[in-house]
């Protein structure tokens, strides 16, 4: 059996790959995003940013796999030597920027009076490695561009909202599944999306990698 290992510590993808019939393997790539970024062309394309950010993230965790394989390996047995390493990484952008994660109680304010009535576009880049005891035997990424139509929340409701936390580290200081999507109107697009991990485009990144949707589900 392929197991899948999610580069990533998000509550909300693990969420939805359970969901979807797939218990992963969950380890945190721990990458520093902003130091990926700021290696890349300044004429880098945002769906290329977001795609090199989740490459970094799956390769992170598939280069302490194989370092593992020699030694202490947190992957055992059979799962280890079959196994596909999906990263990801979301930002949306707004009047030609990419936003990540605002941080901050102020940063996030900012962003949603810059949302408010008006649209976005969210992009989740997808990683997937396809790793053959010890080895990476394939590779495969895309993005997916989902637009995003935010309401306008009533003051009061804004601020409680920020206060809750929620905001401050999701890409574009808003959630879909969570208390944020109070305040989307709609979107054009794939909703896993934007929650942060593709269903219809990994399905797609896992066939470039010889894994069917179906050797993942768990019995």
């Amino acid at each position: 059996m392929t197991r899948l290992v999610l580069a990533s510590a998000s509550p909300a993808r693990l969420s939805v790959l359970r969901s979807a019939g797939v218990e992963p393997v969950v380890r945190v790539s721990n990458v520093d995003e902003d130091a990926v970024a700021a290696t890349l062309p300044a004429d880098t394309s945002p769906a290329d940013v977001v795609i090199a950010l989740a490459q970094a993230k799956a390769q992170s965790v598939a280069s302490e796999l194989t370092a593992g394989l020699d030694g202490v390996c947190w992957l055992d047995g059979a799962d280890a030597l079959d196994c596909v390493i999906v990263g990801c990484d979301s930002m949306l952008h707004i009047d030609g920027e990419l936003q990540g994660k605002p941080h901050s109680v102020d940063v996030a304010r900012e962003r949603w009076s810059q949302m408010a009535g008006r649209s976005g576009d969210l992009l989740t880049g997808h990683s997937v490695l396809r790793l053959i005891d010890g080895k990476i035997t394939a590779r495969s990424g895309a993005t997916s561009t989902t637009t995003v139509h935010f309401g306008t929340p009533a003051a009061a409701d804004l601020e409680a909202y920020l206060a809750t936390g929620e905001p401050l580290q999701v890409a574009g200081a808003f959630t879909l599944d969570g208390l944020g999507g109070w305040f989307v109107e709609k979107i054009d697009g794939d909703p896993s999306s934007v929650i942060g991990i593709g269903l219809p485009l990994v399905r797609k990144l896992l066939n470039d990698v010889g894994v069917g949707v179906a050797q993942l589900w768990s019995a």
